[in-house]
């Protein structure tokens, strides 16, 4: 059985295992204040252009988008996202827990339209009891989104400008940002995320870590004592080590783009598969995640071979169903697919 099911399926890349291996036995402090940490909060740092940049590690995504908004919203602010986010579908109710509303905006193919964020804001303002509603203080996008499309830098600055127009901030969730960055029609580097947003994170666990993220606050917007509000979410890790050594192995000698390139390259070989087997495409994207209808016969005969994961129901007889590439896919896997 090969798997295309997501892109965490399997363990960490051999070049961080190597690095823990090694690094086991020498005693370190914890909380993030290792001399791994420090070292990958450097070379992040620097990969980012520099600047009035602080960086911080959380172990997964949801924690960081829970974290990262309810510590940056205050207690009457709601957060705007696609109604195909992550943080609208596929987190639990995570950012409601914390007590954050999200403001769910019709999408296309998972983006935001920054004309249609515009019209939303203009029409929140000028409602004359908008006092009594939720006040917009964030929007969130995903890059890539979670249909596997990409942000174009001008929309990204476009939202930026809207954000900073109506006293909003930026938060892009960058869970797989290194398959976005390195897809063949990306107009963005780091530098350029880190320009634009406000705040970010770079995901680990998707892109070759076994967990973490790196959150990215620019401007000086890192909220005070954020690591006190992080334990007090329960989302504070003692052994910080885990995750410094990680990054600081994913941002040495570009591990962490290469990898990023590979899973992009395997992924344009699984499009062009797709195509030879003459699947009816739903979203055929620049990016690791693909996206094709399959009656219920096709999904017991190809499933019989292949993991793939059941997205949505599409139609009465038809179901969306998702083919990801990771940084661990191999020429092999590819070739398997390809003779199902």
């Amino acid at each position: 059985m090969i798997s295309f099911d997501c892109d965490y399926n399997k363990g960490a890349h051999p070049e961080i295992l190597k690095r823990l291996i090694e690094t086991n036995y020498e005693v370190q402090p914890g909380y993030g204040f290792d001399d791994y940490t420090q070292s990958a909060k450097e070379k992040i740092k620097e990969a980012c252009g520099g600047g009035d940049i602080d960086v911080e590690f959380l172990v997964g995504g949801t924690q960081t988008n829970m974290v990262v908004i309810s510590t940056l919203l205050k207690d009457y602010q709601g957060v705007i996202a696609a109604d195909t986010g992550h943080v609208s579908v596929h987190e639990s109710g995570a950012i409601e827990y914390s007590g954050t509303k999200v403001i769910s905006i019709p999408g296309t193919d998972g983006k935001l339209n920054p004309a249609d964020v515009k019209a939303w804001v203009d029409n929140f303002y000028s409602d004359a009891t908008y006092e009594h509603m939720v006040i917009p203080g964030m929007v969130y996008i995903s890059q890539p989104t979670e249909l596997g499309t990409l942000y174009s830098k001008a929309e990204m600055e476009s939202l930026a400008e809207i954000c900073h127009e109506r006293d909003m901030l930026l938060y892009v969730d960058g869970a797989r940002l290194g398959y976005g960055l390195m897809s063949y029609e990306a107009d963005m580097t780091l530098e350029d995320v880190a320009r634009i947003a406000d705040v970010f994170y770079i995901g680990g666990t998707k892109v070759g870590a076994l967990c973490g993220e790196a959150v990215v606050f620019t401007g000086g917007c890192k909220p005070e004592f954020f690591m006190t509000s992080i334990k007090k979410r329960g989302a504070l890790l003692a052994k910080g080590r885990l995750l410094g050594s990680q990054f600081d192995t994913l941002f040495t000698d570009n591990l962490y783009f290469i990898i990023g390139r590979h899973a992009i390259d395997m992924a344009e070989k699984v499009k062009e598969i797709i195509k030879e087997k003459g699947w009816d495409i739903y979203l055929l994207t620049p990016t690791n995640q693909q996206f094709v209808l399959f009656d219920e016969k096709q999904m017991e005969e190809v499933g019989e071979k292949v993991g793939f994961d059941r997205w949505a129901p599409y139609d009465e007889s038809r179901t969306v169903v998702r083919f990801a590439t990771s940084w661990a896919t191999t020429e092999d896997e590819i070739e398997a697919l390809r003779k199902v």
